[in-house]
């Protein structure tokens, strides 16, 4: 199927927020970049809209480069990731028993659609469950995607002012495309292909992503191959991904939007104040940097916060593997404590 024009519009639009966020020097540029500018132009009701083939593909790709960062160092780190583990499941107890009580007090939401809002997990998990459960599906779906969209948005001035490390500054050397080899291409359009078959036949979550990091954690875990991905095919990944995103607020009233996000906004700072306090109490008793935890704590979406380590080049094995946990912690306890709710809860 050949690409809407509407898609079309945004991925141009995307590709020229990211060099201008590039060309001005701002973090995660590419990314933030294309967010913004799709958001914007979404908000303002141009012809701008998502496309749902466009992001299985480049999620494969970013599995591939994820795998890449795991070797037989991992092992040895992952042995002494218990402790965080451990906490990254008291912080989703505290954080989504903040953001519920946030949500039913503050912004008035009914009991089903504050707590699959409030938990920061997948967004589809969420609108299928919430849905299940009485909740407004467009408010669920438009409060996870507003909390993305927020999350990547604020993380680099947390950073900054939580850690003091410059994602400017920590941005990942620039690697040409003749970096790679032929026999690296072939490794990588082989762990992309073989990846998202077995993803698709193990079912796991997120198959498009989880099966080629697989695969490529493979071959990296087992020296079968070294190959890494050059800096465009990252660069892409992050408009690509951006875009999609900004793009999940088109076809909506501007005022809806706008509520969501106002909304949004404080849960958002919510739960990334909470993620800040465990991320140094953590720190104590983990050897990874504050940044590292922070971003492993971040309620962004797992392509997205694996993404930015990957462009910061900050522990991007530990933050993969936590946000993995995350999702998978969310969306059990989330199927199992959501029966207290109902419509009128």
């Amino acid at each position: 199927m050949s690409m809407p024009p509407s898609f079309a519009m945004a991925l141009a639009l995307g590709t020229l927020g990211g060099a201008l966020f590039t060309w001005i020097g701002m973090p995660l540029s590419w990314m933030l970049g294309a967010m913004t500018a799709t958001g914007l132009a979404a908000i303002m009701a141009l012809p701008v809209k998502g496309f749902v083939k466009a992001r299985p593909p480049m999620s494969a790709v970013i599995g591939a480069m994820l795998g890449s960062q795991f070797g037989p160092h991992t092992l040895e780190s992952a042995a002494t990731w218990w402790p965080a583990l451990l906490g990254l499941a008291a912080y989703l107890v505290v954080a989504a028993g903040i953001c519920i009580f946030y949500l039913r007090k503050v912004a008035r939401l009914d009991g089903p659609t504050a707590f699959f809002s409030a938990m920061p997990g997948g967004l589809v998990d969420m609108v299928l469950l919430g849905a299940e459960r009485g909740g407004d599906e467009r408010t669920i779906a438009l409060m996870h995607s507003a909390r993305i969209f927020l999350v990547v948005l604020g993380l680099p001035p947390v950073m900054m002012l939580a850690t003091g490390a410059d994602p400017v500054a920590r941005a990942a050397d620039w690697r040409p495309l003749t970096s790679m080899g032929m026999m690296d291409v072939i490794f990588l359009l082989g762990a992309i292909a073989v990846g998202t078959g077995l993803g698709k036949l193990l079912r796991l979550p997120a198959p498009f992503l989880i099966g080629p990091m697989l695969v490529s954690s493979l071959l990296h875990w087992s020296g079968t191959s070294g190959f890494a991905v050059p800096s465009a095919i990252i660069a892409a990944a992050q408009v690509v991904l951006g875009t999609t995103v900004g793009c999940r607020f088109a076809g909506i009233s501007r005022r809806f939007v706008l509520r969501i996000l106002a909304i949004s906004a404080g849960s958002t700072a919510l739960l990334l104040l909470v993620a800040v306090v465990f991320s140094f109490a953590l720190h104590a008793v983990v050897d990874v940097p504050v940044a590292g935890m922070l971003l492993a704590f971040s309620p962004g979406g797992l392509a997205e916060m694996s993404l930015v380590a990957l462009a910061l080049k900050i522990e991007v094995s530990f933050v993969v593997v936590s946000h993995m946990v995350r999702i998978g912690l969310v969306i059990l306890a989330a199927g199992l404590l959501s029966k207290r709710y109902s419509p009128t809860a």
